[in-house]
This record gives structure tokens, C-alpha cells and sequence, in this order.
């Protein structure tokens, strides 16, 4: 499966060293980002209409970073040659046969010169190999908040870093001073928003969740265990590395460059059955997989699990992009603990896709009644009028079992392949627009956090019964959120679950809340209201 337009593979090798002297010098700054600015420069050499350069920076910045790293330049100075000689650009242009080892560079007016006179004043010795890119400075701006209010929203160079500096800024002081970490979820670290797309499996035992991970990467990972019993018993997560091997839970936690310190709130019993596996693969590049343990049925398992299971899929769920649920024809039926699973995706719809695995175990008029029952089963626990959509397939390395299937089955198995496959190309693509989206959510929640907390810090008495009031209020607790909600007119559906709230809550005491500070409240509004728009509109095309 590929995802990534044009890599470099496609480039011969005395054209990159082309490239590369063009990418360093078009980068103003030397950071390894050609920011919108620096690319209307450099292009107009090329002499293209405006409508052509607008296409080339589209298809290039698929990702929609706002920015172009030196394989993504790559990509447009061929774009540029194809546009010259004649050819009508379109994204699938890049995906084509064409022949790009031996695509001559553009033609550049005017740059060999430049070039030239560029060399002459620089005096320097000349740095071999790649391009030498500066560690992003938005790191430091975690540790200490005052090396973040220096920097400027106009010299951030993409939209990830722009939400970096809004979120040390402005939202994170709201999050600590309301508690909003240990109520609803982890401080967010630099790794959070530099983290690759993630893509969760979730499913009872041996529906094929790690034999669908195999197919999309054709080939097994560390740790993989595959078989009719319940074989993987622990949360994995399959990424991109230097080499082959498997890092143990405990330790993946504490890397600084991993997402996934937030996971330690669960305890040593859980990141003792969590692994990281990490392999060199072209597909991890761009998206990680989510292994999880098979959901089993029954009501004793629940007792058995010595840590949160809900809880942990319902973090993931929260830093995925994509969440695929797996059945297959021989287990419709949604266990007790499946059922509290998909409860606990609630608010992350958007992200749900179904499949329906192994489906060339049994002929048409059997696949038709068991789709009809899956639907049964998922309506029952989805509480949503629209109709989840259902991908049907046999997602395995096998040939389609076409004597149970028939000739339609084997038509309709790889049509279905193609859509989800082609929602899993789109994934890279969206993850910008998707962090921007999680960002935004996250304010609001934050928000939504700081005034229950301050109304309810203003309900308690200034010195006798103290402790009668907490209990009143923990106990009464949907009638506060009711007031919470006309006070300020909320949206009902955005408050958070009223249980898990009286959990964390009868662990504090009321009178130790902070009281509401209207100007917390205000920049995250300024934030969402002025801030994010204009980072977008600083990021978008620069031919648009």
C-alpha cells in the first residue's frame, strides 16, 4: 500500500544533488522548511502561470503542513519539469508510470546565476551530505513558558508549531490552574503534536486485528502473535524505527520523543502488557498501528484485567485518527466488555469504521443475513441515528475463498479493499486539519472544565461545613452541571461524563479549587475566536 507521493527513491541520485543545492538556497533561513514566502520566490523562476504553481504547491504539500521539506521540493521541481513540458497536472499524476528517475530538472531562469554569486559569498566550507535541518525550537517552549512567550505567532514556520506556542501560551495555564490533567486528560507534551497519524484495532479475540496489520504491511512485526485463542494479550504499537525490535512498555512511557507518557497515569500493571514494536517500513512512516489485546466475552474477564481497559482504549481513542472495529461472521455478538469499549469512544464518531472480516467464510445469501445481523447488533449499542459505514472483506494474506464466496463476493471484497484502503491513504492528509480539530475540541473542554470547577469552588461555604456541602455537591452533581449550563449557555452534549466526574472529584477537596479568572477564560477565547484563523490563513496556499 502506497502512501507517500514521488518519495525520493523516484530521483536519481545526481539530480538530488541538483535539488539539494536549490532547496538550500531557496531556505531563507536554513531551517529545512520552504515556507510559502520562500516558495513564491524561488517558483516564479520557472515562469508557470500562477494557476500551475498553485497546483504544484497542492499536490506537494499534501499534508497540508504548510511548509515543504526537502522530499516534498523534491516533489514540486518535478511537478514544475512535468508543467513545462506540456503534461496537465492532477494528484494522480505522481502515482502514474512515468518515468521520474530520468525527468530532467526545470528549467529556473535566472538561478544558475544566482547560484554562482551565492557561492562566491559564502566563504564558508561547504557542509557534505544532506540537508542540515535545526532541531525545532518549539521543544524548549514545554520546559519553560517564558522561552514560548518570546517567539512571535508571525515567525512560527508551520501550523504544528503555531499551535505548539497558542497551547503553552494560553491554553495550558487554564489546564494546570483547573486541574483539567487529573479530570479529563494528560498536560500535552512536544511529542503529542509531532506524533504520526494513529490508526487503533479494535475487536473481540480472532477477528484478525494482527493478521490485518501483517496484510497492510506485508510482512510481520516484532511480537506479533497470531492464532484461533486469544494470542495477543497486550496493547502494541507498530512504528516506525531504525531497526527490528521490541521495546517494553515501562520504557517507551518515559521517552521524551514517544506520545505516549500520558499512559503512566495507568499504573505498572498496564505497561507491563504494553509494547512498542518499531521496524523501518515506507507505510509506518507516515501512520502507526494500534494492536490491541481481543475483547473478550463474559462478565469474569472484567474482574481479571488488573488495570483499566476501558480507560486505556478511550486515551487511545483520543490521540487516534482512525478507529477500526473488527468482526468477523462466526462473532456478531457485542460482549458486556465491548459494549463498555465502544461506550467509551463517545465524542470520536467521526473516527469509527466497521469491518467485516473473514467475510469469504460463508456464501452471498449467508454474508447477507450476517451483515443484516451485524447492523442489529451495532444499533443496539452505537446510539446514533445514522448507519455506521461497514467495510466487507477478508483482510488476510490468503487468496479469496472463492467456492464459499462465489464470483460477486470476489467483485465486492476487493471494491471494499479499495475504499478502506483509500481512507487509510487519506489519513496523512488530514492529520493537520485533524490535530487542528482535536486542538479546538480540547479548548472547549478545557473551558468547559474551568467553569465547573470554579461554580462549584463558589457553592462551598466560607467556614462551617465544608464537608456536608462537598458531599451535597458530589452527590447532586447533574443539577450543577444543569445550573453550570445555563449560566454560561453551554451545549449539553459538550459536559463530561457525569460518573467519571463524581469519581475523580470525591478524591479532592472543593475548598482547595481556584475561583474563576475571567482572563484565563478570555485569552482561550481570543485564542479560539482570532488566533487559530489567522495562523491558518498565514499557512494556507500561497497562490491561493
Amino acid at each position: 500500500m502506497e502512501i507517500d507521493s514521488a518519495p525520493i527513491s523516484r530521483c536519481s541520485k545526481e539530480h538530488q544533488k541538483i535539488y539539494q543545492d536549490w532547496f538550500s538556497f531557496a531556505d531563507s533561513d536554513g531551517d529545512g522548511r520552504l515556507t510559502g514566502a520562500d516558495a513564491i520566490k524561488f517558483f516564479s523562476m520557472s515562469n508557470l502561470p500562477r494557476q500551475d504553481l498553485k497546483l504544484v504547491w497542492a499536490i506537494a504539500d499534501s499534508k497540508r503542513q504548510g511548509f515543504l521539506g526537502f522530499k516534498e521540493f523534491i516533489t514540486a521541481m518535478q511537478l514544475v519539469s512535468l508543467a513545462q513540458a506540456g503534461h496537465a497536472l492532477n494528484s494522480d499524476i505522481l502515482t502514474s508510470e512515468f518515468d521520474f528517475e530520468n525527468l530532467q530538472p526545470p528549467a529556473m531562469e535566472g538561478l544558475d546565476a544566482l547560484l554562482v554569486k551565492k557561492k562566491r559569498t559564502s566563504s564558508e566550507p561547504e557542509q557534505n551530505g544532506s540537508v542540515q535541518t535545526q532541531s525545532s525550537p518549539a521543544a524548549s517552549w514545554f520546559s519553560s513558558s517564558k522561552s514560548a512567550k518570546k517567539v512571535s505567532l508571525s515567525s512560527v514556520t508551520s501550523i504544528i508549531d503555531g499551535l505548539k506556542k497558542l497551547y503553552v501560551q494560553k491554553l495550558k495555564p487554564l489546564e494546570v490552574t483547573y486541574r483539567f490533567n487529573d479530570f479529563v486528560s494528560p498536560l500535552l507534551t512536544n511529542s503529542d503534536f509531532d506524533a504520526k497519524p494513529m490508526v487503533m484495532l479494535l475487536g473481540q479475540y480472532s477477528t484478525g486485528k494482527t493478521t490485518f496489520i501483517k496484510h497492510l504491511l506485508r510482512t510481520s512485526y516484532p511480537g506479533a502473535h497470531i492464532g484461533p485463542e486469544p494470542t495477543t494479550d497486550r496493547f502494541v504499537v507498530v512504528m516506525n524505527g531504525p531497526d527490528e525490535r521490541s521495546i517494553p512498555g515501562n520504557t517507551v512511557a518515559v521517552q521524551a520523543d514517544m506520545p505516549f507518557s500520558g499512559l503512566t497515569t495507568f499504573g505498572t500493571a498496564f505497561l507491563s502488557k504494553f509494547e512498542c514494536s518499531q521496524m523501518p517500513h515506507p507505510l509506518l512512516e507516515h501512520i502507526t498501528f494500534v494492536d490491541t489485546p481481543g475483547v473478550l466475552s463474559g462478565e469474569k474477564q472484567r474482574t481479571q484485567r488488573s488495570y483499566d481497559f476501558t480507560g486505556v482504549t478511550s486515551w487511545f481513542a483520543a490521540k487516534c485518527d482512525l478507529i477500526l472495529l473488527l468482526f468477523d461472521p462466526h462473532k456478531l455478538d457485542i460482549s458486556d466488555e465491548f459494549k463498555r469499549v465502544i461506550g467509551s469512544l463517545r465524542g470520536h464518531d467521526d473516527k469509527i469504521r466497521v469491518v467485516l472480516n473473514k467475510a469469504d467464510q460463508v456464501d452471498t445469501q449467508q454474508l447477507m443475513r450476517v451483515y443484516g445481523a451485524l447492523m442489529w447488533s451495532l444499533g443496539k449499542v452505537l446510539n446514533t441515528p445514522e448507519v455506521m459505514r461497514v467495510y466487507i472483506g477478508s483482510f488476510n494474506d490468503k487468496p479469496i475463498n472463492e467456492a464459499a464466496s462465489g464470483p460477486i463476493g470476489k467483485e465486492l471484497f476487493e471494491k471494499e479493499q479499495d475504499d478502506l484502503l483509500t481512507d487509510l491513504r487519506d489519513i496523512p492528509k488530514k492529520a493537520c486539519d485533524r490535530r487542528i480539530n482535536e486542538f479546538v475540541k480540547r479548548a472547549r473542554a478545557a473551558k468547559i472544565h474551568a467553569y465547573i470547577i470554579s461554580h462549584l469552588k463558589k457553592e462551598m461555604p466560607a467556614m462551617m461545613g465544608k464537608a456536608k456541602t462537598q458531599q451535597r455537591l458530589i452527590d447532586n452533581l447533574p443539577d450543577e452541571f444543569a445550573k453550570v449550563q445555563r449560566e454560561h449557555h453551554l451545549p449539553a452534549g459538550d459536559f463530561p461524563n457525569v460518573e467519571h466526574f463524581r469519581e475523580v472529584l470525591s478524591g479532592y477537596s472543593i475548598d482547595k479549587f481556584e475561583k474563576l479568572k475571567p482572563k484565563m477564560i478570555q485569552s482561550v477565547d481570543d485564542m479560539l475566536g482570532y488566533d487559530i484563523p489567522e495562523l491558518l490563513k498565514n499557512f494556507r496556499n500561497p497562490y491561493d
